[in-house]
């Protein structure tokens, strides 16, 4: 009786720890479920996947109706044979595993766990709680599991498990969930799983990192064998399926659809853009679905447009940037070189010096800040000696040839490229007006106000992508609308936030953007940029700079706006006679590849800029450096070989410009790959800067 009585005693007390622990935990509505997350995907703008955003962690989450049965049943039959006739709790399993805790000496608890118990630590416990055994844990789990199936349904709670469960680590990556394993382990999506594989997954979860196939393909069978063992003893196989499926192979397959990236360079551009907006985890962790604009037709035509003049082994670096001028949407972002050779992209990372492009701010400064005729404003073209502007006494310009053409408008100094017509003009206009200009077009790079950038000395340098932004301007109409490269991102929840219509912002009125598109059509179709000329209406700019160290072309259409550079890495190497063609002038470099691009995008077809209604009135600019000639207006011939110019060799410090002692200087710069500079100051290198 005595024996009797304490044996009594001593269960109704564990009894009585057993509910006061499963009293202690909270019910499972006071917790929240943990989301393991999902990694993202990145799309074309035809739907084509661009790739997987990195993460440690990688998810996918597969709806049931996608889960193979096949891989239902290996995973009841392996894990918990009696899921569908328990309530969430195994008694029987809980007290095996109980008299092995107590044989053991008081070890962790092992085994005992129904699938709805395995769910709840996956999701519902506490990490500190989740990653421990005890008895006391399981009796927690039991509580919540309880509550958890008498709320869902035990396909619910099935399929959850099999999109929380984690199958282990390859590569310094877990896959959670059976959608990120057939993937790891596989190359393929769930829902192709032949028997065998399905088998082989779902024996992982007892021990991921024991029977990894990569690691331990002899322990990994052997698990596998257990699996289809297991799932004739269920009656959801026959014997001989289990051994034809214990014949075959492991069949795992190394992963690249997770490593695997589509245009690496746009992918790195938006992704960085994502994490600007939504934050790191959200980016790797949010499982969002991130619409693109890019045009993989379009980025196709620009690359072999640039390798079919930049493609050979010594051949300088290029990049191409185009843009839809009525939504700001990037189409193409392509460069000369591969992600192997270097991370840097050109297209969005290089801050270049631009040469003459950088005029046409000059030019929108004259037309919009004083309501200045580019057609009826003259100076005289002629070698500006130091000492020309007061202020900057040893800032001089030459043309390229030193030619020079008297007295001339500034219509007919766009065409030619004339820099010393240009010089003048920036001074009367002010280069503070012509740098908010500048901004208000879509350059974001800093930018220090100094008259050589009214010509292209620029200290930082812009790139293709703030240079193709600011031209879009121009061809819509005069309004600015911020370049994107994302349409929409889906999250999980359905949740869309969209992305792809950017504010509009007009900075001039659309008659002043028409007469300056005519001015810069002259360029095309008689001046420096004829080379880019593919038989439609098109406007633009070329740009050269000192040294013949960058080359550009920019221009538009209603369409299309498109930048083109060409230049080595370092910035001070020269292209002096690459492929044969002589000196490296933008129109003879970087106005082919857009002719090239550009005849391929349009797809044959042309439209031309419609008149405005009431046409601008613009009158001559009466500026300190203007003249009253009435020489031709007609543009006049010009190529990149005729008339240049050059800013001064310079260094700045602080509001002044001084000649370095030794020749001109090179201001600090942004640095590219290889230890070379990606734009020099208001000018560098040995003359000045030639300017097309």
């Amino acid at each position: 009786m005595v024996l009797g009585s304490a044996i009594a005693i001593g269960v109704l007390g564990i009894v009585g720890w057993v509910v006061a622990v499963a009293d202690s935990a909270p019910n499972i509505n006071q917790l929240s479920p943990r989301d393991p997350g999902q990694v993202s995907e990145v799309f074309a703008a035809d739907g084509t996947r661009l790739g997987y955003i990195h993460s440690d962690t990688l998810r996918a989450v597969v709806a049931g109706y996608q889960l193979p049965l096949i891989l239902k049943r290996a995973t009841v039959a392996i894990e918990d044979r009696r899921f569908w006739t328990h309530g969430g709790i195994d008694p029987e399993g809980i007290a095996r595993a109980a008299l092995k805790d107590a044989l053991g000496g008081g070890e962790a608890l092992q085994g005992g766990s129904t699938l709805t118990m395995q769910l709840v630590r996956n999701i519902y416990l506490p990490y500190q709680l989740a990653d421990t055994r005890s008895l006391k844990v399981k009796i927690i789990e039991a509580k919540l599991a309880d509550e958890l199936e008498n709320q869902r349904s035990k396909t619910w709670i099935l399929d959850q498990y099999l999109n929380d469960v984690d199958y282990g680590t390859v590569g310094g990556q877990t896959a959670i969930g059976v959608g990120a394993a057939s993937q790891t382990f596989f190359d393929k999506p769930v829902s192709q799983l032949d028997l065998a594989q399905a088998a082989l997954l779902a024996g992982l979860p007892q021990a991921p990192s024991e029977y990894n196939p990569f690691e331990a393909p002899d322990l990994a069978r052997a698990r596998r064998h257990e699996v289809l063992a297991a799932m004739v003893q269920s009656h959801y196989i026959t014997a001989a399926q289990a051994a034809a499926a214990d014949r075959s192979s492991l069949q795992v397959k190394p992963n690249s659809t997770y490593g695997q990236v589509v245009e690496p360079y746009v992918f790195d551009y938006v992704k960085q853009a994502l994490i600007q907006r939504f934050g790191l985890a959200t980016v790797e962790k949010g499982g969002l679905k991130v619409y693109t604009t890019i045009d993989l037709d379009k980025q196709q035509q620009a690359r072999e447009a640039i390798l079919a003049h930049e493609g050979e082994p010594g051949d300088p670096a290029a990049a191409l940037v185009s843009i839809d001028p009525s939504n700001g949407h990037i189409l193409a972002m392509a460069t000369s070189s591969s992600y192997g050779q270097t991370k840097f992209d050109y297209a969005t990372q290089a801050h270049r010096q631009t040469g003459s492009a950088f005029k046409v701010f000059v030019l929108m400064t004259l037309i919009h800040d004083n309501d200045g005729d580019p057609n009826t404003t003259y100076y005289n073209s002629h070698e500006l000696l130091p000492g020309w502007l007061p202020g900057y006494p040893t800032y001089e310009v030459q043309t390229a040839e030193h030619s020079y053409q008297g007295d001339i408008s500034v219509t007919k100094a766009t065409t030619l490229s004339d820099n010393t017509v240009y010089a003048q003009l920036d001074a009367d206009v002010g280069p503070d007006k012509v740098r908010s200009t500048a901004y208000a077009m879509g350059i974001t790079s800093h930018l220090d106000g100094l008259p050589a950038e009214g010509i292209g000395g620029l200290r930082i340098g812009v790139s293709p992508l703030e240079m193709a932004d600011a031209y879009a301007t121009l061809a819509n109409d005069g309004v600015h609308i911020p370049p994107t490269a994302i349409t929409k991102v889906v999250f999980p929840n359905g949740t869309v936030v969209n992305l792809g219509d950017p504010p509009h912002k007009r900075v001039f009125p659309y008659g002043q953007a028409y007469a300056a598109t005519q001015v810069l059509k002259t360029v095309v179709r008689s001046g420096t940029g004829t080379a880019a000329d593919y038989g439609c209406p098109a406007a633009g700019k070329t740009g050269t700079t000192s040294n013949y160290t960058d080359a550009w072309f920019v221009g538009y259409t209603p369409e299309l706006a498109t930048s083109v550079w060409v230049g080595y890495p370092n910035s001070t190497e020269s292209m002096e006679d690459v492929n044969g063609l002589g000196p490296g002038f933008g129109g003879t470099l970087a106005a082919p590849i857009w002719h090239d691009y550009m005849e391929q995008a349009s797809d044959g077809y042309c439209s031309d800029f419609t008149p405005p209604t009431v046409p601008w009135q613009g009158v001559p600019f009466k500026g300190h450096f203007a003249t009253t000639g009435q020489a031709t207006t007609q543009p006049g011939s010009g190529s990149d070989n005729g008339s240049g110019g050059a800013a001064p060799g310079t260094t700045t410090t602080g509001s002044t410009t001084t000649q370095s002692p030794s020749g001109p200087g090179t201001a600090p710069n942004q640095q590219a790959p290889n230890g070379g500079g990606a734009g020099g100051g208001p000018s560098s290198g040995g003359g000045g800067i030639k300017k097309h």
